[in-house]
């Protein structure tokens, strides 16, 4: 039931996978001070390189763009000479490695950055206090000048750049889960009424551009988008968002990325505005690749992909309680179950 999990997937002409199954980005804010990569990530990531590609978890663009501890970076040369080090291992080990690319917007918080503000499209906030900081509670951001946004686009096209230079197969830019991206794309969080704002072609814009800028400095073979259509995460959900996806995702698939990526935790989780699953509202809008995640077992996984509602299936929390995943998998072994005690270390 499950061998099309393990069938090669050509991405392009330049990326083939061995297997349909991407181990998702996961958060485990475990590099050093600098947010330098560590040996103990080199080696957690490198028992996974029997995925067919491993997406890294979120890896932050700019100092601003940190709402985490210890959440790695991609704008030192001390962070890109730390991932090197994650890359090689994944190489060495016949895998591949995507590097997921993240500000966080209106939930980055000063206190990581020695600021005094925190940048987003609009003046919106959100509600609550850092995530393993409860100390720290989120302020009200400063809305992105125009002049500000050009420089967020160049400043992911460098950490495209720079991942290259890290070693990384491509990247992944994070569009996803409330973050910056996300953030234009939804109108809980985007009040703007300049050329980022009011207009679905107007809130796709600071994607889209961020989108072509990467592509332009690293190839649309070496770059993939995380969207989240549907609203469930550090946002309010509004029915006029499905304007905005509507627009945006006829205009991604003319790019011919490497593959787009859903957003969302569980894909069970039903959006009236969009019909049902994020999922399913994507594949009836864009027929390239689409990566589905979202509380999946190798089974109903494998049943999906076999139901053309994705191509290829992310693994988060299972590939946290198992390096072996694939192995197991394929040999029908019992996986041991995810545990968030796992978190405190990497395994």
């Amino acid at each position: 039931m499950t061998d099309i999990l393990f069938q090669p997937y050509k991405l392009n002409s330049t990326i083939s996978l061995q297997n349909r199954v991407l181990m998702a980005p996961l958060t485990r804010c475990m590099a050093d001070d600098d947010l330098v990569p560590t040996d103990d990530m080199a080696a957690y990531y490198a028992k996974r390189a029997d995925t067919g590609l491993i997406i890294s978890e979120a890896t932050i663009i700019r100092p601003d763009g940190q709402g985490y501890p210890n959440t790695p970076g991609l704008f030192t040369p001390e962070q890109i000479t730390g991932w090197r080090k994650v890359t090689d291992a994944v190489h060495n080990n016949g895998g591949k490695i995507f590097a997921q690319l993240w500000h966080t917007g209106r939930v980055a918080h000063p206190h990581f950055y020695a600021g005094d503000t925190v940048i987003a499209p609009s003046a919106q906030g959100v509600e609550g206090t850092v995530p393993r900081m409860r100390e720290l509670t989120y302020q009200i951001p400063t809305p992105a000048t125009t002049e500000q946004i050009q420089a967020l686009v160049n400043d992911y096209a460098q950490a495209a750049a720079n991942a290259i230079d890290a070693g990384f197969d491509g990247v992944e830019i994070h569009g996803a889960n409330g973050y910056l991206i996300d953030q234009f794309l939804h109108f809980d969080s985007n009040k703007r009424t300049d050329n980022y704002g009011e207009t679905p072609e107007n809130m796709s814009r600071f994607a889209l551009e961020v989108v072509d800028a990467i592509v332009d400095r690293i190839g649309q073979d070496k770059t993939a988008l995380r969207l989240s259509p549907g609203a469930y995460f550090n946002m309010a959900s509004d029915p006029r968002d499905k304007q905005v996806f509507d627009y945006l995702l006829p205009e991604l698939e003319k790019r011919d990325l490497a593959f787009l990526h859903i957003g969302i935790f569980d894909d069970e989780m039903a959006f009236e505005h969009l019909g049902g699953r994020a999922s399913d509202y994507v594949r009836s809008r864009y027929k390239k690749t689409l990566v589905g995640v979202g509380g999946f077992t190798p089974q109903t996984g494998a049943a999906a992909i076999d139901a053309n509602r994705f191509d290829l299936l992310a693994i988060g929390r299972p590939l946290i309680a198992n390096p072996d995943y694939i192995a197991k998998v394929k040999n029908k072994q019992p996986l041991v179950e995810y545990d968030e005690q796992m978190l405190a270390s990497l395994i």
